[in-house]
């Protein structure tokens, strides 16, 4: 008999906390649909008393999705828990996840209270979301370094007053997995009731070692895994959802499965990847493009004659079909249309000859077209109705002379025009959009990153951009470096320009 092992995914309320991966209520619905389709058992949709927005992906969220239960993030404050009720209110499956800090460096430094006050402050918040929903999850934060006894006292009481649901985070990446392992296990052995619950694990990866620390939980005996799309969340990121569905697939001796269709990864994984402009690194497990690459001559062979030589996992169960439809200028709609299904994106007629026309254009200038590219043309339009939009761009720039670039851009519908120098073609560009717009802007990060290899290749450029002490994030993409580079610029003004 199999046991079960519920996927708790957070990549719209952590997963959305990195810098510069902020979506909007569209694309986080498009985003919750997805992972719906992924099989994913628990949707944590925001932090509803955080912003009006947050709020209202929240209520979006629960009316767009049917079978997950929609999870609300509070602090163990009443407001806090009473905007998240009203947050859930369309919601068919609901959950309050409320908590406190109960490792000694929270209690002192972060609240100035003792452990007895943390302990009422905590049933009480559970108490008072029992007034509201029936599913109440409860996290400990800090828990990876607040020792056993303690959590133990503080998991028994939040049992006892009604929590469903108890979340061991190792909020600061701390624990070596034999250690976080063992504090599941305490609980499991020390407290009363903990039977009649479902202890979950929240893992960051801050030492490299979330996925290992989550499998150790569950081993023994966490049945929630919190998880997010491409490890994405705070600092170094939160425990993969690919690595631990795989892992569990991979490892059948132990008998856990997930709900995950696994075969959809692949899609989920590039769709959220562009929505939040977050590259996937090349050598990420599962989803990187060097995951099922062999360079080695020994490896090749080694493939060749039987694909498990070197391979645990065919490609195949994460959805990347080695013998996909290759997209080109001769490749039809019904092609395109296919790639963007496969990839978890459904357009209507009207967009769908929108995309195909940028794809024509594209395809001119590109020998082949891959999964990024695609994305890419997709999401063109989050970008089209911009307050400042580039029309045009010149630059003149080689060995021996200075670089001149001349720009136009459109402001609200007013066309202004200016040329300027710099120490390269980007440099003169960027200072060209600086003499239109006259307001102290600093780049403070700039990061190209080729999608795959070839000099027709798209580039991708995020941006940093200062204005006022505030950070704003810019990000666009072009077979155009320099063209890239302005456009990620006036994505990040458009920001603070409104």
């Amino acid at each position: 008999m199999s046991d079960r092992l519920f996927i708790f995914d957070t990549t719209l309320r952590d997963g959305e906390q990195v810098p510069g991966c902020q979506l909007n209520t569209v694309e986080k619905i498009q985003v919750a649909k997805a992972l719906e389709e992924l099989g994913v058992d628990v949707i944590e949709a925001g932090f509803p008393v955080s912003s009006p927005g947050d709020f209202n992906s929240v209520v979006e969220i629960s009316k767009a999705v049917t079978w997950p239960t929609i999870c609300a993030l509070t602090r163990a404050v009443e407001n806090d828990i009473k905007v998240a009720a009203e947050a859930l209110q369309y919601a068919k499956h609901k959950r309050i996840h409320t908590g406190i800090g109960t490792s000694d460096y929270h209690i002192k430094y972060k609240f100035n209270s003792t452990r007895e006050e943390i302990i009422e402050r905590a049933v009480a918040a559970v108490k008072y979301a029992k007034k509201y929903v029936e599913d109440v999850q409860f996290y400990a934060e800090d828990a990876g370094r607040t020792d056993n006894e303690y959590l133990a006292r503080v998991v028994e009481a939040v049992v006892k007053a009604g929590a469903t649901v108890i979340n061991i985070p190792d909020t600061t990446g701390y624990c070596l997995p034999e250690e976080f392992g063992q504090k599941i296990r305490f609980l499991k052995e020390h407290v009363k009731g903990i039977d009649n619950v479902v202890i979950a694990t929240h893992c960051h990866n801050d030492l490299g070692m979330a996925t290992a620390n989550t499998v150790s939980g569950i081993l023994n005996g966490a049945r929630q895994a919190e998880v997010t799309i491409n490890g994405i969340g705070e600092r170094a990121g939160n425990t993969s959802l690919e690595e631990v569905a795989m892992i569990f697939r991979s490892h059948r001796e132990t008998k856990i499965e997930t709900n995950i269709n696994t075969q959809k990864i692949y899609g989920v994984s590039r769709m959220v990847s562009s929505l939040m402009n977050m590259p996937v690194q090349p050598n990420k497990a599962i989803v990187g493009r060097n995951a099922f690459a062999h360079s080695s001559g020994i490896h090749q062979d080694g493939v060749l004659k039987n694909r498990e030589s070197y391979e645990i996992i065919d490609p195949k169960d994460v959805g990347i079909d080695e013998n996909s439809i290759v997209l080109t200028a001769r490749s039809g709609r019904a092609a395109l249309k296919h790639r963007l299904n496969v990839l978890g994106v459904e357009l209507d007629k009207e967009k769908l000859d929108k995309a195909y026309e940028d794809f024509l254009k594209l395809a001119d200038r590109k020998k082949d077209i891959n999964d990024d590219d695609v994305l890419m043309l997709v999401g063109k339009e989050r970008s089209a109705n911009a307050r400042i939009r580039m029309e045009y761009l010149q630059v003149t720039s080689g060995v021996g002379i200075r670089p001149i670039a001349s720009i136009c851009l459109d402001i609200a519908g007013e066309k202004f025009e200016a040329a300027a120098s710099g120490n390269g073609p980007v440099d003169a560009a960027i200072n060209a959009v600086k003499q239109i717009i006259h307001r102290k802007m600093i780049v403070q990060e700039f990061l190209i990153q080729a999608i795959t290899k070839g000099s027709d290749d798209i580039g991708k450029v995020h941006m940093t951009v200062s204005y006022e002490g505030a950070h704003y994030y810019g990000f666009s993409a072009n077979t155009d470096i320099v063209a890239a580079s302005v456009e990620a610029f006036i994505d990040a003004i458009n920001k603070f320009i409104v």
